[in-house]
């Protein structure tokens, strides 16, 4: 692929990250804010409103990242499953969507409580998720930084055969 495609692809792949960093940072602050409420009417317009940020925002911006990132592994001398931090960022970020995905039903259960009249009780869950994704995230672009040392076993055999085909 030419380096100029693979740059652009680049962009694309930091531009949906950053996104999904930014949307959990969203709904980290109005997580706080319904959990730190006094006023159930505010807790309530909140929690209606989470679900839908996260359909909208959280859950394109995941899987954006996930694909051109691996795309962009595919594609980059890096790989796939050659080097361990390539790997560990594609675990925690497969990890990181599927927590996501199944936390969309209780999303939709705090939005339909909310939106049922009654008073919402504020919840610690939200706000529980929202950082622990933010902590995953900040450890992949960490990974992505200063990326770490060390082959797979996979990733060491692909570096260590050619040298030895051509003895």
């Amino acid at each position: 692929m030419k380096p100029a495609v693979r740059r652009g692809l680049l962009v694309v792949h930091i531009a949906a990250s950053v996104g999904w960093i930014g949307a959990i940072a969203a709904s980290l602050a109005l997580a706080v804010v319904a959990f730190v409420t006094t006023d159930p009417a505010v807790a309530g317009a909140v929690y209606r409103v989470l679900e839908p940020l996260a359909w909208a925002a959280l859950v394109p911006f995941s899987f954006a990242a996930l694909v051109t990132g691996v795309i962009q592994s595919l594609v980059s001398p890096w790989g796939l499953i050659r080097h361990y931090w390539v790997l560990f960022k594609l675990v925690l970020n497969v990890f990181a969507v599927a927590v996501l995905l199944l936390y969309m039903q209780t999303l939709a259960g705090f939005a339909r409580a909310a939106a049922g009249g009654g008073a919402a009780v504020p919840s610690l869950s939200p706000v529980v998720h929202a950082a622990a994704a933010i902590v995953l995230l900040l450890i992949a672009l960490v990974l992505s930084v200063f990326k770490p040392r060390g082959l797979t076993t996979w990733g060491y055999r692909r570096q260590v055969e050619p040298a030895r085909r051509s003895r």
